[in-house]
């Protein structure tokens, strides 16, 4: 599992590496943060291990946007450059907050994405290691509540082998639907079957 999240940070510093200032200064689809933001808070996922995250969300007094916030400022950088210099320095690293290895998958899989999509780059996430994200989010609400999310709903990808769940179907590229559970919904457009409206209400489009 860490070789995929090696691998898929390797993927994502590549594409990076072309950006412009004013890419790395665009929106993201994860919240008010900018490409640039996103990219310095996964660094700082794989940079902060058990105690430290312990001691810092303590220290935000469980404030999580605080803890993201204050983690995000310390890998920054002065440069979108500068912060995709220290993105590679963590690329192989094994540092995690858990030790819920398909999370941190989901992390850097999710969080490309959030990248990705606003810049019109091409999805690099090949469909089985997306697969194991999907079917752990599927499997229980951690960081985002996506077993709630995919409750009574059947999940069908049509590029690789997840099968999820029983009830209306959601059928798409596996890619859309982990990040459909992570409730991104502007991956919405690229799902078919009559679940996809009940996703849509359930993740507030």
């Amino acid at each position: 599992m860490w070789a995929a999240v090696h691998a898929e940070r390797a993927a994502l510093a590549d594409q990076l590496s072309t950006l412009d200032d004013e890419q790395w200064a665009a929106p993201s689809l994860c919240g008010r943060w900018s490409v640039r933001e996103v990219v310095a808070h996964l660094t700082a996922a794989a940079s902060v291990g058990r105690v430290r995250w312990l001691l810092s969300v303590l220290g935000a007094r469980f404030d999580f946007d605080l803890h993201n916030q204050r983690r995000l400022a310390e890998h920054l950088g002065d440069t979108g450059q500068g912060t995709l210099a220290g993105f590679r320095e963590v690329v192989t690293s094994t540092i995690a907050a858990s030790g819920h290895t398909s999370a941190w998958l989901g992390e850097v899989v999710v969080h490309g994405q959030d990248i990705r999509r606003p810049l019109g780059l091409p999805v690099t996430t090949p469909p089985e290691r997306a697969e194991k994200v999907a079917r752990f989010f599927a499997s229980r609400d951690f960081t985002v509540p996506s077993r709630t999310t995919c409750e009574g709903l059947r999940l069908r990808a049509d590029d690789s082998g997840l099968d999820v769940g029983t009830g209306p179907d959601v059928v798409g590229p596996t890619v859309a639907l982990t990040l459909v559970l992570a409730g991104r919904a502007a991956f919405l457009e690229d799902l078919t079957g009559p679940g996809v409206a009940i996703l849509a209400d359930r993740i507030g489009t």
